[in-house]
């Protein structure tokens, strides 16, 4: 009796460890069931839609290496000139503001002083002086030859005829500064006004006077820029600098724009700053005169190109250091697990780890692994809710559903 139940507890033993083992490897497949999932996130039609999920492929595309880069836009020194009165004054009149349009020679403001007239005053005196002087300075020089004099007296009149003629050619270029007709002077038509002119056509960026100011010699009553020479400022790290060439395609954008203007380098800086970059000057291939200067760009220098596979920048989500992209799978798993559930049609997609390259255009080099099936789907749009909806997954446990 005793070997008999020694017999029956050991059966029941077995049975127990039996149905242990079964349980520890029902428990195996799910865990392994479970880290194959890790890698997909399911989405159902209403989760699809408000992804705003859309699908697309691998493409072959032309991308060339590129250089990143900032800059601005600027003017060459000859397409940007300071307006200043040359004896300074009193400004009787302008009527220009900043974005005002002049043209080359338009006088832009018209300026007044006592000085003005004293100096076309002199002018005169010494112009009529002069005559004298000459007439003098002529006799004195034949009675010279003839010895009728004495040489002194024909030095004197020399001297007092060439002081007074420096004078005067002295007061003629200062009041050819000051755009004074010498011709009208000359026949007793004196000026209380000067005009300043404009030396280029362009636009007023910057007004320093009003009406009624007095301004000093030194001082800038106005800024015109001339915006149909405008260039393109560009700040390369030195690192890069080995990498540039002259003619080499620039594409950059302005602040709040989408397309792609582009330039060609023209100069490469010669300098280092103190940040460690150098100034690169380039040419625009298409002027805008609704540009202006000093507005911040981004830009990218092209290198060499080559034909690669791409898919836009959005398709490409980050974490943890790597670089991802989703597919949309019809696997074994989906359709087991629509088997199982028995409910509406959901959307599976699978996160695949990637390396990217060169960026152009909104496109990007993607390096794929081996054995990747170029005709699969890719996630172009909404790739970033895929791998948030992961993660959140699984922090709380399982696959994404």
């Amino acid at each position: 009796m005793k070997i008999t139940n020694y017999i029956f507890s050991s059966l029941i033993a077995i049975v127990l460890l039996l149905g242990a083992c079964g349980g520890a490897q029902e428990e195996l497949k799910e865990e392994e069931h479970h880290d194959e999932a890790e890698d997909l996130v399911e989405l159902t039609n209403a989760q699809y839609k408000t992804a705003e999920i859309e699908l697309g492929e691998v493409e072959m595309r032309t991308i060339s290496g590129s250089i990143p880069a900032s800059g601005l836009l600027d003017v060459p020194p000859q397409s940007k000139v300071s307006i200043s009165a040359p004896m300074g004054g009193f400004v009787k009149s302008t009527d220009l503001l900043q974005g005002s349009r002049v043209e080359k020679g338009q006088v832009v403001a018209v300026m007044q002083h006592q000085d003005y007239i004293q100096l076309q005053q002199d002018y005169l005196e010494n112009i009529s002086q002069l005559e004298f002087l000459k007439s003098e300075f002529e006799r004195q020089e034949i009675l010279s030859k003839e010895n009728v004099n004495a040489r002194k007296s024909f030095e004197q009149a020399k001297a007092n005829y060439n002081t007074t003629k420096a004078t005067v050619d002295g007061l003629k270029a200062k009041l050819q500064m000051l755009h004074i007709n010498i011709e009208n002077l000359e026949k007793g038509a004196i000026q209380n006004t000067i005009n300043l002119y404009s030396p280029i056509s362009g636009y007023v960026t910057k007004v320093n006077t009003n009406i009624g100011a007095f301004v000093n010699p030194t001082d800038v009553l106005l800024e015109i820029v001339n915006t149909e020479q405008l260039h393109v400022e560009l700040t390369i790290f030195e690192k890069d600098v080995p990498l540039l060439k002259v003619n080499q395609r620039v594409l950059f954008t302005l602040a709040n724009e989408n397309t792609h203007r582009v330039a060609f380098v023209h100069l490469i800086g010669r300098e280092i700053s103190a940040d460690r970059s150098v100034q690169v000057h380039c040419h625009i291939e298409k002027q805008d005169r609704e540009l202006i200067p000093g507005m911040y760009l981004k830009a990218i220098v092209e290198m060499d190109s080559a034909h690669v596979s791409s898919i836009p920048e959005e398709a490409v989500v980050h974490f943890e250091g790597k670089e991802f992209i989703f597919i949309e799978t019809k696997d074994e798993y989906d359709q087991e697990t629509k088997n199982e559930e028995k409910q509406e049609e959901k959307h599976h997609f699978k996160m695949i780890e990637v390396t990217t390259g060169d960026a152009e255009l909104g496109f990007i080099e993607v390096k794929l692994p081996e054995g990747f099936d170029m005709d699969s789907k890719i996630v172009v749009s909404g790739a970033f809710s895929l791998l948030a909806k992961m993660k959140n997954s699984e922090e709380e446990g399982g696959h994404a559903h």
